[in-house]
């Protein structure tokens, strides 16, 4: 099956989710749906990773006009393409400046591996405000880098984040 016959849900509430960029990479990968290849976007500064894997909701399209956004919490690194169920803990609600000073929304879900693709000890795991604010600060970051302004307008848990995501749906 081809990555653009993936479908959003593959339960009710757990999410089929492709990785872009792996965990503590520097370099910023995205999957070209015209070659269906990953290609790289950019490298990021010396010193700055990517906190999670990072990756995309098939069957989707975020305000930005691209699939939704998704940071995965899991302790492994993946390569691209890594097709991952994952279930919806988190929404960032933000609004990007781009350089040329268009007001865009781009909000980031956050969502967790599900058990069988997590070591046990992270099987509880919950996204606790530090974690959440190191990754709002990331993304401010890489976004300044760029010359673009992120500015958090909110944030919502679980169910928040799965409204999102059917809101997106194609």
């Amino acid at each position: 099956m081809k990555l653009s016959g993936l479908k959003t849900f593959d339960s009710s509430t757990c999410l089929n989710v492709v990785v872009e960029t792996p965990k503590g990479s520097r370099v910023k990968y995205a999957y070209d749906p015209d070659t269906e290849l990953f290609k790289l976007k950019k490298a990021l500064p010396e010193g700055m990773v990517f906190p999670f894997n990072f990756g995309f909701i098939p069957g989707t399209e975020a305000e930005d006009g691209d699939p939704l956004d998704i940071l995965i919490l899991n302790e492994e690194s993946l390569i691209p393409g890594c097709l991952l169920k994952v279930q919806p803990v988190a929404v960032i609600k933000a609004v990007q400046k781009e350089k040329k000073g268009k007001n865009i929304r781009n909000d980031r879900l956050v969502g967790m591996a599900i058990a069988k693709q997590t070591p046990t000890f992270l099987e509880s795991m919950k996204l606790d405000r530090k974690t959440l604010a190191q990754i709002e600060y990331f993304f401010i970051s890489y976004n300044k880098l760029e010359g673009k302004k992120f500015k958090i307008r909110g944030k919502g848990g679980p169910k928040e984040a799965l409204s999102k995501v059917k809101e997106s749906i194609q």
